[in-house]
C-alpha cells in the first residue's frame, strides 16, 4: 500500500510539472516585454526603426491605427516613435486610450552573433530581423542607395513575419 501511495504521489507531481512546462512553452497572445539589451548608436537606432516601421506598414496600415508604444528605452524608443509618426501613425505612449483602433506595440533588441536581433510585436503581427551594426566607416551596401554611415545598421537577414490569430478571426 505504501508503494502504491508513493507511486501515485510521484505520478501526480510529474503530471503537474509537465503541465507547468507546457504552459511555459506555449506562446500566449500577449506582447513581449519591451527591452533593449544591446548598445545602439542613435544612427543605428534610427535606421533600424525606419526599416522595421516600413515593414510594419505592410501589415498594419498607417492612418487608421493608433499605436500604443510600450517601452522607455532612451535611444530606440524615441527613434521608433519618430519613425512611426513619419510614416503616418498616431502614437500614444503612457496615456490610456479608449479608441477601438489602438494597437499596442512592444519591441526587443538583443545582441546576437555579430549584430543585433530586433523584434517588433503587436497583437496582430510579430516582426523579427537581424541587423549588422556599423563601427568603422561603412557596413556594406543597402541596395541602390549606397552604404550606411559609420554607426548605422544594415539588415543581415530576411524579415520573419508571424501573423497572430485573434479570437474573432477564423
Amino acid at each position: 500500500m505504501s508503494k502504491l501511495l508513493s507511486y501515485l504521489r510521484f505520478s501526480t507531481a510529474l503530471f503537474c510539472l509537465v503541465l507547468l512546462a507546457a504552459c511555459q512553452t506555449m506562446g500566449g497572445t500577449g506582447l513581449i516585454k519591451s527591452e533593449v539589451t544591446a548598445e545602439l548608436s542613435t544612427e543605428a537606432a534610427s535606421s533600424i526603426a525606419a526599416d522595421m516601421v516600413e515593414r510594419l506598414a505592410e501589415h498594419i496600415g498607417p492612418g487608421s491605427t493608433t499605436i500604443a508604444l510600450r517601452g522607455n528605452d532612451i535611444v530606440f524608443g524615441p527613434a521608433l516613435e519618430a519613425s512611426l509618426r513619419d510614416k503616418g501613425y498616431a502614437v500614444v505612449t503612457d496615456q490610456a486610450t479608449t479608441e477601438a483602433a489602438v494597437e499596442p506595440l512592444a519591441y526587443s533588441i538583443d545582441p546576437f552573433a555579430d549584430g543585433v536581433l530586433v523584434r517588433i510585436s503587436t497583437l496582430k503581427v510579430e516582426l523579427t530581423r537581424m541587423y549588422t551594426l556599423g563601427t568603422t566607416g561603412t557596413t556594406g551596401t543597402t541596395g541602390t542607395s549606397g552604404t550606411t554611415g559609420a554607426n548605422g545598421a544594415v539588415p543581415a537577414s530576411p524579415l520573419s513575419v508571424m501573423q497572430r490569430r485573434s479570437a474573432d478571426r477564423p
